[in-house]
């Protein structure tokens, strides 16, 4: 009974339940929910796993008063944190530049006056990335392609040559030309155009753990997505097989008609979508007199 009596007080101590409680819950809940799919799409789970293992160690050494691995355990958890930054920086910088953006479209140029331009010119780089890549595969040459979405990729494209033109398969045949000045670096794409050729991206964070038979253009591409949110469309020079590497991860086996529909999912269908709402057309407002008028009209009627 004083057990019965004792949980019924500690409820008691709780109510009522405030909205600002119910707020306090949900904040919490999508918190743990967003952590949960942070750690299942990273390499964070392989390192939960492990914390908790030692989590369970350093209980068992407190209670068998091993004093020795029980300050050695503690130690490691207090320094664990730092660990833990350390080893996913990559990840922790891309979350943290994703809550920066106040804008909440992904590619800059929507959601402005100049949208149905911004629509056209995408469509246009779409259809020119795909035609490309089509052709490149079928010759067996190497292209690394790197489109921008909401972080800015300034670094990058300062260490190659400014093109800033309209992207065309053309365009693309001639920059990744073998023995050409260009074709061993990456072509960026920023709103719909070509801004810069030849730039070189960032190693892969741990290369050790990548298939050995993907060559250096592969992972330049999934150093760059670990790196940004951009996406990266690779050609494979030894095989034509055409890649997108994505958040770290490289996905192969496109051709050109998957690839056009991955990217036009990608960056352009939600984009249409809600142009096309805003863009919808309002109803006039009807001044005073004109609404007195119109209801002594249905009045007469």
């Amino acid at each position: 009974m004083d057990y019965l009596y004792e949980i019924g007080s500690t409820i008691a101590s709780i109510l009522p339940i405030t909205f600002y409680d119910v707020l306090d819950i949900m904040v919490l809940s999508y918190l743990l929910y967003k952590s949960i799919n942070f750690m299942k799409e990273t390499r964070a789970g392989g390192l939960i796993k492990g914390v908790i293992v030692i989590a369970i160690v350093y209980l068992l050494a407190i209670a068998l008063q091993m004093k020795a691995m029980s300050f050695l355990l503690k130690t490691v958890m207090e320094v664990g944190l730092f660990a833990i930054i350390v080893l996913f920086q990559p990840e922790l910088r891309r979350t943290l530049e994703k809550l920066g953006h106040t804008n909440m479209t992904k590619i800059a140029g929507f959601g402005s006056e100049a949208a149905n331009d911004a629509v056209a010119k995408w469509n246009t780089a779409i259809d020119a990335i795909c035609e490309a890549c089509d052709d490149l595969s079928a010759t067996t040459t190497g292209a690394l392609i790197v489109i921008e979405m909401e972080t800015k990729l300034g670094e990058q494209i300062d260490n190659g040559t400014i093109i800033n033109a309209v992207p065309s398969k053309e365009l693309f045949g001639t920059i990744f030309f073998p023995k050409t000045p260009l074709h061993d670096g990456a072509a960026i794409i920023r709103n719909g155009m070509v801004i810069a050729a030849g730039c070189f991206l960032p190693k892969p964070q741990n290369e050790e753990r990548i298939d050995k038979k993907l060559g250096s253009r592969h992972r330049a591409a999934i150093g760059m997505s670990e790196n940004s949110d951009a996406i990266i469309v690779v050609v494979s020079e030894e095989t034509g097989f055409i890649s997108v590497a994505e958040n770290g991860e490289l996905s192969r086996g496109y051709d050109r008609d998957s690839l056009k529909k991955y990217l036009r999912d990608r960056i352009l269908n939600d984009k249409i979508a809600r142009n096309q709402s805003s863009n919808k057309p309002k109803q006039p407002k009807l001044r005073r007199t004109q609404r007195n008028k119109l209801k002594r009209s249905e009045d007469e009627e």
